[in-house]
């Protein structure tokens, strides 16, 4: 198992969104960074752990947490016209982009907001940290297990 960091803008798609989808399951689409779609196509897998971190709002940090349910997959949005995510270069016999399924688990007991991540010395080396602008990054499990311990103490 292996630990994830997936950005949304909460007002694009809130921890909400998810726990209210069928099953409380949704489709992580748009992806459109090749790191990104790389981390999705070569090393997330069913089971991982995911925080679902709100960015480009007022209040960025993580809001809970959800687990990924699916391979990955061609996103759809790529081959449709109608779509901000539309790539009309990705061919699709070889789509160029990839999306996971992902079910919410829990919403945190106490928002952890991304100036209490940079102020805790065990998180100092976290992908968020050093390189912040990645919409999905690798957590490490003490990384995670910190983050989880602050998310649940008020």
């Amino acid at each position: 198992m292996a630990y994830w960091l997936f950005k949304s803008e909460p007002d694009e798609y809130s921890l909400e969104d998810l726990k209210a989808e069928t099953n409380s399951t949704g489709r992580w689409d748009g992806i459109r960074n090749y790191q990104a779609r790389n981390l999705i196509r070569d090393q997330i897998k069913v089971g991982d752990g995911v925080l679902f971190y709100y960015s480009s709002c007022k209040n960025v940090g993580v809001a809970g947490t959800a687990e990924v349910v699916s391979e990955p997959y061609p996103d759809p949005l790529q081959f449709d016209p109608e779509s901000k995510y539309c790539d009309p270069k990705s061919p699709e016999d070889n789509p160029r982009w990839l999306c996971v399924d992902i079910k919410y688990k829990s919403h945190n007991k106490t928002f952890v907001p991304l100036k209490k991540i940079k102020a805790t010395d065990e998180l100092n080396e976290m992908v968020l940290v050093k390189h912040g602008r990645l919409s999905i990054q690798p957590v490490t499990e003490s990384e995670w297990n910190v983050i989880i311990n602050l998310a649940n103490n008020a």
